[in-house]
């Protein structure tokens, strides 16, 4: 089973809502170095960055539309990102954009699916 492992909320002004979810939950914000992206710590996380708790997540911020879709979204992990655009595409689904390289982390995608929801997808470097 493929797992939710990333949300991304879009921004009009990351600056802005970085301070509003800092300031609200408590969650801790760092852009990325040499991206006009955010990551967005919610939990307790080891020294890569992934959840402590069982069932929790991570996630990141980007400007509205060019660094992050326009609607907050969810993120699958997946071990092929080919072959669950083309399986998504089979039953109804639709890409949207292509996939991208993320540095030397791994790939990313996103989807439509049949009811009109854009869903990310994340294949680790190395799978």
């Amino acid at each position: 089973m493929d797992s939710v492992v990333h949300f991304e909320i879009p921004a009009k002004d990351v600056e802005r809502a970085s301070a509003f979810y800092s300031k609200a939950f408590g969650w801790n914000l760092n852009q990325f170095p040499n991206f006009e992206y955010w990551s967005v710590v919610t939990t307790d996380s080891d020294e890569n960055g992934r959840p402590k708790s069982p069932g929790s997540i991570n996630g990141g911020m980007g400007k509205q539309g060019v660094m992050a879709p326009k609607a907050v979204t969810v993120t699958i992990s997946v071990s092929d990102i080919d072959a669950a655009l083309k399986n998504v595409k089979s039953l109804g689904g639709k890409p949207v954009g292509k996939k991208m390289p993320v540095g030397d982390m791994g790939w990313s995608a996103y989807f439509e699916d049949t009811e009109g929801n854009v869903i990310g997808l994340w294949q680790n470097a190395g799978m």
